[in-house]
């Protein structure tokens, strides 16, 4: 199975960075750098079906909603946008909003979008390294200053601005309110330990977002029978005969590659098109690891993790 490196798109944002020590050397002194797109180096092949992310806030975001697959699709789109973040890192105060603290109506959601008032309808909270956040398409949703996250989401760019603490870019109030859910968004399913070496931190109907940690010298063989990304958040590793390390990602699809775990061992992220986690994803390549789930228990787990947007 050929293991491709990914390409990086720097998008330039007003809410970005200039230093993105250790994820990239590229320096955002002059035009600050918001969020590095991982794709496909080579653009004749077909559009994935997930785009991965890194993001750098060094100012709030706007506050914003993603159309769902009907809603996009009637306005001739491929499909929505539901995504999942997981924090790398967060300073003491970051938070971010997720959904609104009560329900509202349609024309009371539009007079807040006009007036300024939803920054205090959303409901914000605390986040720290380590958390994971699933989004569905429809919920309002926000990022605050000071945080460096990973994202993967629907290939989609279709976002719609409620508010933007007054960069004079345009507000989306019409297909914002269309699309939006007027209510809090219930609690999500917590990270679930897959086996030892895998963390399912999200399972929704559009993709699977993993967390891998890979002991030192280990080596493992990699099942990508599907659209498949690595992200590669620590240590560093041979994925084929690709060397990866930390802030690089790769793309696998179809078949059967192997991972050479370096010293330090490998902290990555993965995620795939599906709406379960594959239990023939990665196979140790030595003495079987029977994690904490037997074999026959794999199944149960489509329950325990999936979110439906």
């Amino acid at each position: 199975m050929p293991i491709e490196y990914a390409s990086v798109r720097v998008v330039h944002k007003p809410w970005g960075v200039s230093d993105l020590r250790p994820w990239s050397s590229i320096d955002g002194t002059n035009d600050a750098v918001g969020e590095l797109w991982f794709e496909r180096a080579d653009k004749s092949t077909s559009s994935p079906a997930l785009l991965l992310k890194l993001l750098f806030t060094s100012e709030p975001l706007s506050i914003q909603v993603h159309p769902d697959d009907t809603f996009a699709r009637a306005m001739g789109m491929s499909n929505g946008k539901s995504e999942a973040w997981y924090i790398i890192s967060a300073k003491p105060d970051a938070k971010i909003g997720i959904g609104l603290k009560h329900q509202v109506t349609p024309q009371q959601l539009r007079a807040s979008i006009r007036d300024g008032s939803i920054v205090d309808l959303v409901q914000w909270r605390p986040v720290a390294k380590g958390d994971a956040i699933f989004i569905p398409a429809g919920t309002i949703h926000a990022l605050g200053a000071g945080i460096v996250l990973a994202e993967i989401q629907q290939h989609s760019d279709a976002t719609f601005r409620l508010f933007d603490y007054g960069r004079g870019r345009e507000l989306h109030e019409d297909d914002g309110v269309a699309v939006a859910n007027t209510w809090p968004l219930r609690s999500g399913d917590s990270p679930v330990r897959f086996t030892s070496e895998r963390t399912v931190l999200v399972a929704s109907r559009h993709f699977v977002f993993e967390k891998l940690d890979l002991p030192a010298g280990s080596s493992w063989a990699l099942l990508a029978e599907r659209e498949t990304w690595m992200l590669v958040l620590d240590g560093h590793a041979a994925i084929g005969l690709k060397a990866v390390s930390v802030g690089q990602a790769v793309f696998a699809n179809g078949g059967r590659g192997s991972i050479e775990v370096g010293a330090n061992g490998l902290t990555a992220l993965v995620a795939y098109p599906a709406a379960a986690p594959v239990a023939s994803l990665l196979q140790t390549l030595g003495e079987p690891s029977a994690g904490l789930f037997p074999r026959a228990a794999v199944p149960e787990l489509t329950g325990l993790s999936e979110v439906r947007s």
